[in-house]
């Protein structure tokens, strides 16, 4: 087996363990390493939801059709759709701002052994273009974009997507009612120190994320998912302030 053949091994997330500067959350190359043990021991639900996007792609993804992972990162989502999609004759895109993300992707990609093409696209996904879409998914990727240009993807993306298409949207959210907001904050914790990190680590992976990851109530989702073009929108999963939605478009 040569080194291209061997599977990146992810290193264990201590970015945030000793005091640092406060500065701004990136997906650089050093998120990039630690990623998956980061968005697993972070995410409550999401080793649930990954494999649900597989079945839900399942569903509704339509033969000739384009399926898209917006934000795609290392290509968890991107490779659940691949296995999901039912038709040799789909499209399947994923794409990503960061490049440390993509050569990565790139490499968990080729050693996946389904036949589906998979194309990967170095792209800011509020600039991507879209069309003739049956699936896409925003596998909390709309979190990181500013709450002034959401609504112009979903947008697009709801104008993209054909007649009984979907949209898979998971995200962070938060909640109208304070005391809720910090019961769930408190448990999200509390699930973040179950999977072994630290209250430093707690404190400055907040305070290095809180400028950059903006989340919103459920009620302005699913109002902007209507106001978009979709027709129904569904919470299909939940666990503390972690959601995934399903906004779905008329046939």
């Amino acid at each position: 087996m040569s080194n291209s053949d061997r599977p990146i091994e992810p290193l264990t997330d201590r970015l945030f363990a000793t005091e640092r500067q406060p500065e701004d959350f990136r997906f650089d190359a050093a998120v990039a390493r630690v990623f998956p043990d980061m968005i697993r021991r972070s995410v409550p639900g999401y080793t649930t939801i990954i494999p649900m996007i597989e079945v839900i792609t399942e569903q509704y993804a339509q033969p000739g059709s384009n399926c898209y992972d917006l934000g795609c990162s290392l290509g968890a989502s991107t490779l659940a759709m691949r296995h999901g999609i039912p038709f040799s004759d789909c499209t399947l895109v994923g794409i990503d701002n960061s490049t440390a993300m993509i050569e990565r992707c790139e490499h968990y990609i080729a050693l996946d052994d389904n036949p589906l093409p998979v194309t990967l696209r170095y792209e800011n996904i509020q600039q991507t273009e879209l069309s003739d879409a049956s699936v896409t998914t925003l596998n909390f990727t709309l979190q990181f974009v500013p709450p002034e240009e959401r609504s112009d993807l979903l947008h697009r993306i709801a104008e993209a997507t054909r007649p009984g298409g979907v949209l898979i949207l998971s995200e962070k959210i938060r909640f109208e009612s304070e005391d809720e907001q910090d019961t769930q904050t408190r448990l999200h914790h509390e699930f973040k120190r179950a999977n072994g990190y630290s209250d430093l680590e707690i404190s400055q992976k907040r305070s290095a994320i809180e400028q950059v990851l903006i989340p919103e109530t459920l009620n302005a989702h699913r109002q902007r998912l209507l106001n978009s073009g979709f027709d129904r929108v569904l919470v299909w999963y939940q666990c503390f302030n972690f959601v995934s939605m399903l906004a779905i478009k008329a046939d």
